[in-house]
């Protein structure tokens, strides 16, 4: 069996974007390991919702490990860099923010926190990190070089199937059309297009499970979020595959797996 490394800028990310995949792998008796880069010190969080003393930092780790559990996670490690917060803010500036890391001093820290595991599969994110937050692209940098430094070929980017999200929006517009302010804000360059994308992970068969884990990061995503708050059946539709760039080679048909081409 092999060794997944599922690496996330913050928590709640893992969940939302390799959830599936991680547990998949771990019922199918692979090793799965989470790493974080920070533990989300700058999210968001209603007021009164930490208890008297508590960081922020300090119970989204109490989240990310009992995530962890529901998603099959063997290990989970924290990479030790501070929440960069998003695209332009002050916090982007901070010392100690990922963001400001030296790419191979923190892939270096990566590869001795794991230098006791013999890793087959890295997932980072693509090279916009998704939709452009400073620490996912930081994580697709510091993950490439690791990969580099550790001698890991198998290497698969989490993106978003652009190409899909966008057909859906259009459809909505069409059959609703007062729901086109709605999208007005959306950025193009989320995700990556469809033909790019080498692999596309089913995950309906556990789809309860990944929504119970991003449940369980409940600082940031309570149960009348956006994501939380879809029907069952528009929850799987919208997360029920999970899509990845394979870097080392251009498969001749969409794989449907992490370890096993185009076998579930």
């Amino acid at each position: 069996m092999a060794t997944l490394v599922a690496f996330h800028a913050h928590p709640d990310d893992e969940a939302i974007a390799t959830g599936g995949a991680m547990l998949l792998a771990s019922r199918a008796g692979h090793r799965v390991i989470l790493v974080l880069a920070t533990r989300g010190e700058v999210g968001e969080v209603d007021e009164g919702f930490l208890a008297d003393g508590e960081t922020l930092a300090d119970r989204r780790t109490v989240e990310t490990l009992a995530a962890a559990e529901l998603l099959g996670v063997h290990r989970v490690e924290f990479l030790g860099y501070h929440d960069s917060g998003m695209a332009g803010q002050d916090t982007n500036r901070a010392d100690h923010c990922f963001w400001r890391a030296d790419v191979n001093e923190a892939a270096l820290r990566l590869h001795d926190l794991l230098v006791d595991e013999s890793v087959d599969v890295l997932t980072c994110y693509d090279s916009n990190g998704g939709y452009g937050h400073p620490d996912h692209i930081q994580v697709h940098r510091v993950g490439h070089r690791f990969a580099e430094l550790a001698g890991v070929s198998r290497v698969y980017e989490s993106t978003m199937n652009r190409t899909q999200i966008q057909e859906q929006m259009a459809m909505i517009v069409e059959q609703s059309p007062e729901m086109a302010e709605e999208f007005e804000d959306v950025d193009d360059n989320f995700g990556s297009p469809d033909e790019v994308i080498t692999t596309a992970v089913d995950v309906t068969s556990v789809i309860d499970d990944k929504r119970r884990a991003m449940a369980a990061h409940a600082s940031q995503i309570d149960e009348n979020s956006f994501f939380l708050a879809m029907a069952p059946e528009v929850f799987s539709a919208a997360f029920g595959t999970e899509w990845y760039i394979r870097t080392d080679t251009t498969p001749k048909e969409r794989e449907v797996s992490l370890f096993g081409g185009n076998e579930g």
